[in-house]
């Protein structure tokens, strides 16, 4: 029964601020890129609080399901959004017709910065390789004239001692960021999010994952047409067997599993 209620209370949208459904006891907001920029633009306009957006798929969902703390994080998440068509046709079956597109990162992040280029707003990039958030800085502040970089920050392949981290975030304070993009990977970039969102005074930060390495063309993108018909994990996995084999062979075996059980009453979220 407490699993019952909870799956309405997610899908009447609680914690999202709008519509949302729940999978495997994650709550997903059933949204669109353009519904995700002018929620976006609406906390910059009112500088109410930090707020963090997870950009997550069927990794981050399986993720979870191993990890209550890390399915907590994603579930205090300004917005939880569908970054992946699995997430995008459970959307559907649920009654969210609207759901058309998924909400990929890198996508995300281009309009957004085309969109509010004439708008002043205060961009900083954490993450990436050595190097790579200043490439990525640099490359859309020509791509989009007017985009203006706050700073950039590419933190090593390590935790960062509580100096580093302090000097982090007097860096991005410094910088008074409009909205901070974090290209880390799931679910490191979820965690430096939730673990830094009330200590910064920034109404936005978003992690984009590989979103840095497809902008600076260190990564292949799928071409469209797999992207938009769900077929870009198989791309992706082509490219990087040894990295992706296990988020896509084990964890999308796992989440395929687990959904048909839910599906079909056998299993209850946690």
């Amino acid at each position: 029964m407490e699993a019952e209620v909870s799956m309405t209370k997610l899908e009447k949208g609680v914690g999202g601020g709008g519509q949302s459904f729940c999978v495997l006891g994650v709550r997903v907001d059933a949204v669109q890129i353009p519904d995700v920029i002018a929620r976006m633009e609406e906390w910059i306009a009112r500088r109410e609080g930090c707020r963090y957006i997870a950009v997550t798929g069927m990794h981050g969902v399986t993720e979870a399901q191993h990890d209550g703390e890390f399915k907590e994080i994603l579930n205090a998440a300004a917005l939880v959004v569908p970054d992946g068509f699995p997430l995008v046709w459970l959307g559907r079956r649920k009654g969210f017709s609207g759901l058309r597109r998924r909400v990929y990162g890198p996508e995300l992040m281009e309009r957004f910065c085309d969109k509010s280029a004439a708008k002043d707003y205060r961009h900083f990039f954490y993450g990436g390789a050595p190097g790579v958030a200043e490439d990525l800085a640099r490359r859309f502040a020509m791509r989009f004239p007017g985009v203006r970089v706050a700073g950039t920050y590419c933190p090593p392949f390590r935790a960062l001692t509580d100096e580093e981290d302090r000097e982090v975030v007097a860096t991005i304070e410094g910088a008074r960021a409009d909205i901070v993009w974090v290209g880390l990977s799931t679910p490191k970039q979820e965690r430096w999010m939730s673990e830094h969102r009330k200590r910064l005074n920034v109404p936005v930060l978003i992690g984009v994952g590989a979103a840095f390495d497809f902008h600076t063309e260190r990564v292949a993108r799928a071409p469209k047409w797999m992207g938009d018909n769900g077929l870009e994990w198989l791309f992706r996995l082509a490219m990087e067997p040894r990295r992706l084999w296990r988020r896509y062979l084990v964890y999308g075996s796992e989440f395929i599993v687990l959904v048909m059980l839910e599906l079909m009453g056998l299993r209850k979220a946690r």
